[in-house]
């Protein structure tokens, strides 16, 4: 699944293409990509413009003359831009006809994705039960402590639950507690003070690399031919020894998901 700096990467993208845009109509060729009634949707987004451009998370939002517009990729999700020449992909679900001739066409080859509606003036900072953003000050040494008091969750599991932290997942929550020193599988009851401190401040600069590189392209998420090069930069997510100390990198299997660490280098 496309993580922040991937979801950031295709929203700067598409502001560079679709800002101020009108949608003309709306071609919808798969209904349930869409939570609710499909012809509310349709009715509510002609004739608006693509206004402002957002994220929360791993959503891309949208903001249009009278409402909100909400993407969630989840696995496989694409956005193309194309013309009412190019012939249409069996993957191809939603089409925004642009009043300029353009067709933004959302693809998406496992149908995880979705698109609603939500109130312009909708209350983002509860958004779908998510924490705080990563860049926000609300994200503190402070703030991880009073959240996993009481709690004994592998750390790898804090950090991908997104209402501890909104959009980390499994490529940078690996990189961040590498990073930090931290096993993935360490409860999160067990670490220090000093330890929430460079779990702040290793969140944010490693975002912080992956979105000025594109985002990590181990996955495809993209498709307006930006290459996402941070996975030149991973030190153990997929690697086979580590970077730091030549050890061999381990996997592990925590909550569902495989979790790569240093058996040096993290403690």
């Amino acid at each position: 699944m496309p993580e922040l700096p991937e979801v950031e990467t295709v929203l700067r993208a598409l502001e560079l293409r679709v800002k101020d845009a009108e949608i003309s109509d709306i071609i919808i060729r798969w209904p349930k990509v869409i939570e609710g009634d499909p012809d509310v949707f349709a009715r509510t987004l002609k004739g608006q413009h693509f206004r402002g451009f957002n994220r929360r998370g791993k959503y891309l939002l949208f903001t249009m003359d009278d409402c909100l517009l909400v993407s969630h990729l989840r696995m496989e999700g694409k956005y193309f831009i194309k013309t009412d020449a190019d012939p249409f992909s069996r993957h191809e679900h939603l089409v925004f006809c642009l009043a300029d001739g353009r067709q933004l066409r959302y693809h998406d080859t496992r149908k995880f994705g979705r698109m609603q509606i939500l109130p312009k003036d909708t209350d983002l900072n509860s958004f779908h039960d998510l924490g705080p953003e990563p860049f926000a000050e609300a994200f503190s040494p402070a703030y991880i402590h009073a959240w996993r008091r009481g709690r004994k969750m592998p750390l790898k599991s804090l950090l991908l639950n997104q209402s501890f932290v909104a959009g980390v997942g499994n490529i940078y929550a690996d990189e961040i507690l590498f990073a930090c020193g931290l096993r993935p599988g360490r409860s999160c009851a067990r670490i220090t003070g000093k330890d929430e401190e460079n779990i702040v401040r290793e969140t944010r600069r490693i975002l912080s690399a992956a979105i000025a590189s594109g985002g990590t392209t181990i996955r495809s998420y993209n498709s307006f031919g930006i290459t996402g090069l941070f996975q030149l930069a991973c030190q153990v997510h997929e690697q086979k020894t580590c970077r730091q100390c030549g050890s061999e990198i381990k996997v592990k299997w925590i909550g569902g998901r495989s979790s790569y660490y240093c058996p040096h280098c993290q403690k």
